[in-house]
């Protein structure tokens, strides 16, 4: 089925100066390249927003060349400039829970900047400002087209896709530092690996019933289930939607299950040479070394 194509990733191949884009594998083993085709963008924003026929894209990706992915193929955040990254604490039962904290009764909406964006295989860094680094497997929501006053009954109209975030954060900054705001915990360089692919909402029948995952050093930490997120994407489009013009590429990174390591006992926080995993079944697996500064 040609729809089973559309996992879409940025990448680059050894000695390019720009981005590429592509059709990625299931298994992230091999791609197919986009490059070249008449009117495709070499970039996922740009194509989201000229709203193409996708059938037809990948019907003209049938004669493409195939790509091993190898060392000589950089993958790349599958958006490396959303126009806006916006977050949800709290989104999960458990996650709340584990924190001793009623579930809100409406969500916690903040942000994170582009420089914290890194690939599915890039390494992020332990900044010395901080000794908490944690780290929150979430999925993430692309939105697909201009969505201002969305009602919530067709919000999932407005969804291009979904990929798999890691959020990483350095929690001296979020919970002791800078007055009580996530932003400067949140959006420290690499805080936001990202990828592998945007895969299309076509390919994802029930965006509720997906696990997610994050190991450390191989030790499963966190294992959860998109069914317990408590605000919903179809909800948390109209809210936003009602004061924000969300545009095509914008992100929501939806939160995370329980299992993070501020709220293990004894806490416990990333440190270079830790290796982490993230992966969301269906969507596709990231992996990151912990790097000094």
């Amino acid at each position: 089925m040609l729809a089973a194509r559309m996992r879409f990733v940025q990448y680059l191949r050894k000695g390019d100066l720009a981005k590429r884009l592509g059709f990625l594998s299931e298994d992230q083993k091999s791609l197919v390249e986009l490059a070249g085709l008449e009117g495709v963008p070499s970039d996922l924003k740009t194509l989201i927003a000229q709203n193409p026929n996708l059938e037809e894209l990948a019907q003209k990706a049938e004669k493409q060349p195939r790509l091993e992915v190898n060392d000589d193929v950089t993958l790349l955040p599958p958006l490396t400039d959303p126009g806006k990254i916006i977050c949800i604490g709290l989104n999960y039962q458990d996650h709340c829970d584990e924190q001793n904290k009623p579930a809100p009764k409406e969500p916690m909406f903040f942000s994170k900047f582009n420089n914290a964006l890194v690939g599915p295989q890039d390494n992020v860094i332990a900044h010395s400002a901080s000794t908490k680094i944690d780290w929150e497997v979430e999925l993430v929501c692309v939105i697909g087209k201009v969505a201002r006053h969305v009602p919530k009954s067709l919000a999932m109209d407005y969804v291009f896709g979904y990929t798999v975030a890691q959020d990483i954060s350095a929690r001296d900054w979020q919970k002791e530092r800078n007055g009580g705001q996530f932003l400067i915990g949140k959006s420290m360089d690499t805080f936001l690996p990202l990828g592998p692919a945007v895969v299309h909402k076509s390919l994802v029948p029930d965006v509720y019933n997906l696990n997610l995952k994050t190991w450390v050093n191989g030790v499963e930490k966190q294992n959860g289930n998109t069914g317990n997120l408590i605000f919903k994407l179809d909800d948390v489009i109209n809210r936003l939607s009602q004061t924000i013009t969300l545009l095509p590429g914008d992100i929501i990174v939806t939160g995370t299950p329980k299992g993070v390591g501020m709220h293990r006992s004894p806490p416990e926080f990333l440190k270079p040479g830790d290796v982490i995993q993230t992966e969301i079944v269906g969507l596709g697996k990231l992996c990151n070394k912990v790097v000094a500064p």
